[in-house]
């Protein structure tokens, strides 16, 4: 009776979507106050619907129920019970009902949470978020049945994806999914200001914790999904800029840019027009993601192998949302105020500018996503891979981190030139002198010296906010900043460090036979049957000596038979200037072993930066949360 009982909880939480709507609408059109009473207890029963139906779901993947098609299809009785929990999302029928039951508990948080809105405006948010949901609810249940029964029951399942079986799965997806989610929240918000013709700053405060929450979670998931696939795939690469990787970049660069608007419209009532359009572009660019990675176009180790059919079923989501809200946007554009007005060399003008450069950035991703897509409609096939990304992008994100050490230099309103160049003297200086430290002792390439000056330069400058300020009384979101920008200029050194110094060695070894990497001297001391839980493998025993010190690394070739597969699970050995990454290949009938060994310098300061980043996030919400409920207790006092 699980499978009935989600299904029936799936049904339910669309049905109440659709009620949720209708009543929102009737509400607002009619001024009945009963109806638009209604619409928030909808909306959190919703949403609890929503989350049985994904518990169902586990439960049924847990308990290895082969009278279910997912999870025959996506499952073993003898998998570990992690990758039974976190299988029941690593399929497309799973992985879309946890992003509709994310989107249902969303929607029942607003409803529970959000009272700096006007009513109106609110009921208007709630009735875009059901619009949303009754779309993907109607795509489950008509299209991709998560519950659907088998007969008879299977007498075992077909086995998870060997590459899923890490618990990376259990952390990258949901978090990939709530920020895709707290966009689509964004996207309401905006939507119901244009309804109800309230695009201000009260609108600007009630959406930037979902803004900020969304970025949050799309910056670790992907940090987390840039980390899982370097050290699983066995290539010794942590981007590769693979479509469905840029389906997860493109959302996180809205976003970015939606950030730093939505914070000038809450703080300065300023850029009201931009703020609601970059909304529509980041829901856009998610619905873009999901259309990408379901709709079976992509051939890619991340991609959902769907039929078609679903991806038509999607593209016509897509076109309903998006064409609508821009249609919407067009018609009430016009109302939408000005709001103030500022100078060029302001903090304002810093921040347009920095959504200029994320917004041209996002242009040449989606471009190159998507050219060799079309053009293989029409019968031309085509790659666009990571010389072209690298050589278009790079310089413009290059720019932009100019243009990160710069703005929060800047004062609002309006500043003076002069004054800004005396304050941008100590990162200039940072920049120069690391630029030329790096010519004199070990040059990189032109665009790894760029990086790294740069990086430096950015490094003063976002810690310059704090200098003669008392720690201790500087505003949270002040900090936030400050760590956040700190993380860039950290990931941009790792990126700069891998790509410049970064020493590879291939080699076909035999039994104790050393091999020099970098810094290190590897030997191959054997060759050794290993057996793991649901796998079998051929264990290489490295040892690798570095000033006199010797560690242990253990790369294997896994064996799979549930499904038939051969993976390569790199050793890695972390030290603090860098890793030192191996994989076991083949033999070579000669008594030999191929070995890829590689020393990446300073690598892990991109995932370090990453994690900055979030923390930055984190740290801005947490302040604004305290300063707002500071300043809610100050007038409930008065």
């Amino acid at each position: 009776m699980i499978a009935e009982t989600g299904l029936a909880a799936l049904w339910l939480a669309a049905a109440l979507a659709a009620l949720q709507l209708a009543m929102a609408a009737l509400g607002l059109t009619r001024g009945q106050p009963a109806l638009v009473a209604a619409v928030r207890p909808i909306a959190i029963v919703q949403g609890g619907l929503a989350a049985i139906a994904m518990a169902a779901l586990i439960a049924l993947f847990l308990g290895s129920d082969m009278s279910v098609k997912l999870v025959v299809e996506n499952s073993h009785s003898a998998k570990p019970w992690l990758y039974k929990f976190a299988g029941a999302w690593g399929n497309h029928e799973g992985s879309m009902l946890l992003w509709v039951t994310i989107l249902g508990l969303a929607g029942g948080a607003v409803a529970i949470l959000e009272r700096r809105l006007p009513e109106r405006t609110l009921i208007a948010t709630l009735a875009a978020q059901a619009g949303i949901a009754l779309g993907f609810y109607a795509f489950l249940l008509f299209a991709s049945n998560p519950f659907a029964r088998i007969s008879p029951a299977a007498r075992d399942g077909l086995g998870l994806n060997p590459l899923l079986q890490d618990p990376g799965l259990a952390f990258h997806p949901p978090t990939l999914y709530i920020g895709y989610v707290g966009i689509s929240v964004a996207f309401s918000f905006a939507v119901g200001a244009l309804v109800t013709r309230d695009v201000g700053p009260v609108f600007a405060k009630a959406m930037r914790p979902w803004v900020l929450g969304a970025w949050i979670f799309l910056t670790l998931g992907i940090t987390a999904g840039s980390y899982w696939a370097y050290y699983e795939l066995g290539w010794g690469g942590w981007w590769f800029w693979d479509p469905v990787e840029n389906a997860s970049l493109m959302p996180w660069l809205a976003a970015t840019a939606l950030l730093h608007s939505v914070t000038v419209l809450a703080t300065r009532d300023g850029l009201r027009a931009w703020t609601v359009m970059l909304a529509v572009v980041a829901f856009s660019m998610s619905m873009i993601g999901t259309f990408l990675v379901r709709s079976g176009i992509l051939t890619s180790v991340h991609a959902f192998a769907v039929d078609p059919e679903r991806g038509a079923f999607i593209l016509v989501l897509l076109a309903l949302y998006i064409g609508g809200a821009l249609a919407l946007f067009a018609a009430r554009i016009g109302t939408v105020r000005a709001g103030t007005t500022f100078e060029f060399v302001s903090r304002e003008g810093g921040l347009v500018i920095n959504n200029l450069l994320l917004s041209v950035i996002l242009g040449v991703v989606l471009i190159g996503t998507l050219y060799p897509l079309v053009a293989a409609s029409f019968g031309v096939q085509l790659s666009v891979g990571p010389p072209f990304f690298n050589a278009a992008a790079g310089p413009i994100a290059l720019a932009l981190v100019v243009a990160m050490a710069v703005g929060p230099l800047l004062r609002w309103r309006r500043d003076d030139a002069a004054a800004l160049l005396d304050r941008l003297i100590w990162p200039i200086a940072a920049a120069g002198f690391t630029g030329a430290g790096l010519v004199a002792l070990a040059p990189p390439g032109v665009m790894p010296l760029l990086g790294l000056s740069l990086a430096a330069g950015l490094a003063v400058a976002s810690v310059l906010p704090l200098i003669g300020r008392n720690p201790w009384r500087t505003p949270l979101f002040t900090w936030g900043m400050v760590v956040a920008h700190l993380g860039i200029a950290v990931s941009l050194a790792g990126m700069a460090c891998d790509s410049a110094y970064t020493a590879e060695t291939l080699i076909a070894a035999r039994v104790g036979q050393p091999v020099r990497v970098g810094p290190y001297v590897v030997r191959l001391d054997g060759i050794k049957p290993v057996v793991g839980e649901n796998w079998s493998a051929l264990e290489a025993r490295l040892s690798a000596t570095r000033d006199g010190e010797r560690i242990l690394l253990r790369p294997q070739s896994r064996f799979f038979s549930d499904p038939v597969t051969i993976t390569s699970e790199s050793a890695i050995a972390t030290e603090w200037d860098g890793q030192l990454y191996t994989v076991l290949g083949q033999p070579d009938g000669q008594g030999r072993w191929q070995l890829r060994l590689w020393w990446k310098p300073f690598v892990t300061l991109i995932w370090f930066g990453g994690a900055l980043i979030a923390l930055g996030g984190a740290l801005s919400l947490v302040g604004r949360w305290r300063r707002e409920r500071r300043a809610a207790a100050r007038e409930a006092y008065a």
